[in-house]
């Protein structure tokens, strides 16, 4: 399990305020399918929400520590039925990112560049 300092964790609980759940648990617990399903939320957007439909909450603390373990991800918050958990994105994607959509543009010329 991912482990990370107090003010990064509150940084991150303000930050997830304003997304809304992108994975749902059913009463069946976790499978194989929703472990892959995280896994590629949290490739993608480092930090999610999951809404769990279990209404024990032991067994939702169970969950919690196992899809963080199963994940390498931090436990950020448990309020009720929502789980808030993160795992920052690896180096080689950041650096795929950059090179990808942050190049600089080549200047254009305008219509009035030609008219000289």
């Amino acid at each position: 399990m991912l482990e990370i300092t107090l003010a990064h964790r509150l940084s991150l609980r303000s930050l997830a305020h304003t997304i809304n759940p992108t994975v749902i648990v059913s009463k069946k617990g976790l499978s194989e399918n929703i472990i892959k399903e995280l896994d590629q939320r949290l490739r993608n957007h480092e930090l999610i929400k999951i809404r769990v439909l279990i209404d024990d909450r032991g067994t939702r603390e169970v969950l919690f520590t196992e899809i963080c373990e199963s994940l390498m991800a931090a436990p950020i918050q448990h309020v009720g039925k929502i789980l808030i958990i993160y795992r920052p994105k690896p180096e080689e994607t950041k650096n795929l990112a950059k090179n990808k959509f942050f190049k600089k543009r080549e200047l254009r010329r305008t219509k009035r560049s030609f008219q000289s």
